[in-house]
């Protein structure tokens, strides 16, 4: 395989396309034949197997250059369809397709989550050199003064993002509803939500952007205060404000997420329901509170554990905008900072604290979804 690849990137991209292409569809052709053909029954389908446990082997034998790899290849070839024979006499062989088709998204599973999971919990125990040091790493994230200003930093996006998406979001959703130009509102407060991470800091980089008194502001916010007699302020320097300065940016990206969702949900309130408690005499507020929020509770818990998923994890603008400096870094960020500097392991301590705290999260989640499916 290795030296397939090599042979691939050696050649002009323009050439490396078909032949990446075809390549796939051999794939493709192959999982579709061990899937749809081989379990068929009859007597074409027999030849046909029959003549792959002849030509399989000898393409391995062509390729590998090695008889014994070749007869491996033969035998294990035969016993599959051998079993792949009785399997077609007793019916369609359903559990042999049901397991191919599952294969593909069971093996990206193991191999895009499961084992770089167990592999960096291991990884945390050991050190740079690859000497185990029990919890040391761990240790040292929770002691250290700097580490724990990062995990204070994480905190408070937590608290702050969520919280605060959230009350924008639903206070939008419901000032908007059924109201002229309610399409064009929505469509201003969600296309944050197109722009990437990246783009969305880079935008707000130049709004904090600081020059000199003696210079033109670039800065949107700085020419402002220029403008009302004040002067230029280093918006992303000024600790623990730049925290919130940055937190202002994932703020102004997830209130279009959250603002769509819960509009989605308070149409789905029975208007029965808001009719008869408006008959009831309650006012506007009470009407919210009382039948408005409960029957958008489960969007409320949707909204609020994935946008503090999004905060716990969120890497770009930090990373963008400041790098981690000014006492802003959060864990994520730091997670890529030790692994740039070749701190594996301590890298792996912050990825699983990471991932223990992102746990309960999605568990809640999960658990509500699951209680919300047995309510309906």
């Amino acid at each position: 395989m290795s030296d397939f690849l090599t042979w691939v990137g050696g050649l002009p991209a323009l050439a490396q396309i078909p032949i990446v292409v075809i390549a796939f569809g051999i794939v493709v052709a192959l999982i579709l034949f061990f899937v749809e053909i081989a379990p068929r029954s009859g007597r074409k389908y027999t030849i046909i197997r029959l003549a792959v446990c002849i030509i399989a082997p000898f393409l391995a034998f062509v390729l590998i250059g090695s008889v014994w790899w070749a007869a491996l290849i033969a035998a294990a070839f035969g016993l599959l369809f051998f079993w792949l024979d009785r399997r077609s006499s007793q019916g369609a062989g359903y559990l042999f397709q049901l397991f191919g088709f599952l294969a593909p998204a069971i093996i990206l599973l193991l191999v895009g989550l499961i084992y770089p999971t167990v592999k960096t919990f291991i990884d945390s125990f050991f050190s740079s050199r690859g000497n185990f040091v029990g919890l040391d790493n761990f240790a040292w994230v929770l002691t250290s003064p700097a580490n724990l200003r990062v995990i204070l930093n994480t905190i408070i996006w937590v608290l702050v993002v969520p919280t605060l998406s959230t009350v924008f979001g639903l206070a939008y959703a419901v000032f908007i509803d059924k109201s002229r130009g309610e399409k064009f509102f929505k469509i201003l407060v969600f296309m944050p939500m197109a722009i990437s991470f990246v783009g969305a800091s880079i935008i707000w980089r130049f709004v904090y952007t600081y020059r000199p008194e003696d210079q033109n502001q670039i800065g949107l916010l700085n020419q402002v205060v220029v403008w009302l007699g004040g002067q230029p302020v280093q918006w992303l320097q000024e600790s623990p404000w730049n925290t919130f300065f940055l937190i202002v940016v994932l703020i102004w990206i997830q209130t279009g997420f959250a603002m769509v969702v819960l509009s989605a949900a308070i149409k789905g309130v029975p208007t029965e329901q808001l009719e008869a408690a408006e008959l009831d005499g309650t006012n506007a507020w009470q009407r919210f509170t009382n039948v408005t929020v409960p029957g958008i509770r489960s969007s409320l818990i949707v909204v609020i554990t994935t946008i503090s998923i999004a905060s716990l994890k969120v890497f770009d603008i930090v990373r963008t905008m400041t790098a981690g400096a000014n006492d802003t870094s959060v864990l994520a960020n730091e997670m890529y900072t030790q692994f740039k500097n070749f701190e594996y392991g301590r890298s792996a301590a912050f990825a699983v604290i990471l991932f223990v705290l992102v746990m309960p999260i999605v568990i809640y989640n999960a658990r509500q979804i699951k209680k919300q499916r047995e309510i309906r």
